[in-house]
């Protein structure tokens, strides 16, 4: 249950900061406080989108604290990390984020995999 607690975490990490991504690309720009309090008063969909994010990561933070409780932070802390790559992937497969595949971000990803396989590969223990 944990491990599922863990993931449940890493899911909406990933997901807010989406949401919080897309937003800001919608919302005005914070150098115009006044205008943007507007903007968030009315309630666009970039709010909406906003809103959500920060109720995402305040559920992933609830997850997180559930999740610590049943697994070693050994075990856990390691899944974050892959958050980094589903966060990287799904922006490249969502046109309105505008975010452009790099092969170098690619060998990154791919080196952060690896890196969360070697930690969280269950070893034989000899004895």
């Amino acid at each position: 249950m944990g491990i599922v607690l863990a993931l449940c975490s890493v899911l909406l990490v990933s997901g807010a900061q989406l949401l919080m991504r897309w937003a800001m690309m919608n919302l005005p720009s914070a150098s115009d406080p006044a205008r943007l309090f507007n903007a968030l008063l009315s309630l666009p969909p970039a709010a909406l989108a906003l809103a959500g994010g920060l109720f995402a990561y305040a559920l992933s933070m609830l997850c997180w604290f559930l999740a610590l409780r049943k697994i070693p932070l050994s075990r856990a802390y390691p899944l974050l990390s892959l958050s980094y790559v589903l966060v990287w992937g799904t922006a490249l497969c969502l046109p309105a984020l505008d975010e452009i595949f790099v092969w170098s971000k690619l060998a990154g990803v791919i080196l952060i995999f690896s890196g969360l396989l070697l930690i969280c590969w269950p070893s034989r223990v000899k004895g």
